[in-house]
């Protein structure tokens, strides 16, 4: 199963991914393994998941996500039912 998500780097920018292995990507970003935006903004906090059926499928709503305005990337955020890591978070359990 693929997943977006959407973290929050220590500088306050929110950054948005896709992966297949949701917390080894975010041991990854804090360890600085991850992508090249988050290194030096370092911790990063999950604030927003989303499950997708695949890969493609995730890639795309990553791509559509990253076209959002932050402000419009804050209120996706803030609709999230469950909270995940001090931010929200929408799937499963």
């Amino acid at each position: 199963m693929a997943a977006v998500y959407i973290l929050q780097c220590a500088d306050g920018t929110l950054y948005t991914g896709w992966t297949t292995d949701l917390e080894r990507r975010l041991q990854a970003h804090n360890s600085g393994r991850g992508a090249r935006y988050t290194r030096g903004r370092r911790p990063v906090r999950l604030v927003y998941r989303e499950e997708q059926p695949t890969r493609s499928v995730a890639q795309r709503r990553e791509a559509a996500i990253r076209r959002l305005s932050r402000a419009d990337k804050l209120k996706l955020i803030e609709r999230c039912p469950e909270p995940v890591e001090g931010g929200r978070w929408n799937g499963e359990s």
